[in-house]
């Protein structure tokens, strides 16, 4: 259990730091809907990174609620489009599955998001490989597609 306390307060108390630098345009909120669905916020931290939440809820097989926390790095040179932004991203993070044996892993999430010239907010597709170490290895793969709305 104290294995499991550890990441999780962290998590929440990133996500209760972020809604107070949000003014800049850089915290974005939205959805997402997939295998997980749920909420989904995102944090730029930089012109090509950024830290990313998501609390989820799982219908496949055992029901469960998901969170998990990615520090993702963004490529805008790789798709070129008249308006807007095509950055392709990948990152590294960490998973926590809440449910009859809690499981702790580590995320991979590749991803292809389209942020929009003059309105703030982005729509993506994301896969996310989830190699879980806690309390057994066992890899998983998960996919989502969603939006985010920049404050």
């Amino acid at each position: 259990m104290k294995k499991i306390m550890f990441p999780a307060i962290l998590i929440l108390l990133l996500m209760l730091a972020l809604p107070g630098i949000a003014q800049d345009k850089k915290f974005g909120l939205g959805i997402i809907l997939g295998e997980p669905t749920g909420l989904i916020a995102k944090y730029w931290t930089g012109r090509t990174t950024a830290f990313d939440f998501a609390g989820s809820w799982s219908f496949e097989g055992e029901d469960s609620l998901h969170l998990h926390a990615d520090y993702l790095f963004h490529s805008f040179n790789i798709f070129k489009v008249d308006r807007g932004k095509l950055p392709v991203y990948y990152g590294i993070g960490a998973r926590l599955s809440l449910q009859d044996k809690t499981r702790f892993g580590i995320r991979l999430p590749v991803g292809i998001s389209y942020m929009f010239e003059k309105a703030p907010f982005d729509i993506f597709v994301e896969i996310g490989p989830v190699m879980d170490v806690i309390p057994a290895t066992k890899l998983r793969v998960f996919g989502f597609i969603g939006f985010r709305y920049y404050f």
